[in-house]
């Protein structure tokens, strides 16, 4: 049980670990376990690294992230450069199907809209881009439309969860057609983060509804 100033100096702890962050960039306001994050960072790689480290941090329930990318001058891009690198970074990859995708580049932000056949395509399609420089942010639209139809079976799920090493006991699975929908409690945000992330693995799933409850008792 954590004291709001107590989480508070673990987040800026977990930031100030990070090499990529300085601390000092980024503030971090606490009460009752919503995180809010905020600050100027010089590039989009920063800013999903300042999220990444507050989320594993244990006792934070919600994240609000404000913290703006501003780049420095001579790192700026335009929104055509941006565009000729993205198409670079594509070709350099064979699994990203280009035919599949389509790509927006508006004042350094990528909009990816598509259509793929597996979760982790949709991962390595955003991954080859969040790093590109001049790149602020992205909204990754690409949905899931699995060539395989197999039936999603709740105890194959069930048993998925089971195997990993979160602690499923709390963990309430229901399917419906190719959705799958995840209830109950788990104790962290990154147990909720990769309960999501097993499930997505299995055969046939379009969608799938994260509703785990992040739940950490405060000492107010």
């Amino acid at each position: 049980m954590k004291t709001n100033a107590e989480l508070q100096k673990d987040v800026q702890d977990a930031i100030k670990w990070e090499p990529l962050l300085n601390s000092a960039e980024i503030g971090v306001i606490v009460k009752n376990g919503i995180v809010t994050l905020t600050g100027t960072v010089d590039s989009y790689a920063k800013k999903l690294q300042a999220e990444h480290a507050t989320k594993n941090v244990s006792g934070v329930k919600i994240l609000v992230e404000d913290i703006e990318v501003k780049l420095p001058d001579p790192r700026s891009k335009t929104d055509v450069e941006i565009a000729g690198e993205i198409i670079a970074a594509f070709n350099a990859n064979s699994i990203i199907p280009q035919e599949k995708i389509t790509v927006k580049v508006e004042n350094g932000w990528v909009d990816l809209d598509g259509e793929v056949s597996w979760e982790y395509i949709r991962n390595i399609t955003e991954n080859a881009v969040k790093y590109l420089p001049g790149v602020k942010g992205i909204y990754n639209n690409i949905t899931i439309n699995p060539e395989i139809r197999n039936t999603v079976e709740k105890k194959d799920v069930e048993q998925a969860l089971k195997r990993s090493s979160i602690d499923s006991s709390e963990i309430n699975v229901s399917v419906s057609g190719t959705t799958v929908t995840l209830t109950g409690n788990v104790h962290t945000w990154y147990q909720k983060e990769e309960a999501g992330r097993i499930v997505w693995k299995t055969p046939g799933i379009q969608d799938v509804k994260n509703e785990l409850t992040v739940d950490y008792e405060y000492d107010l």
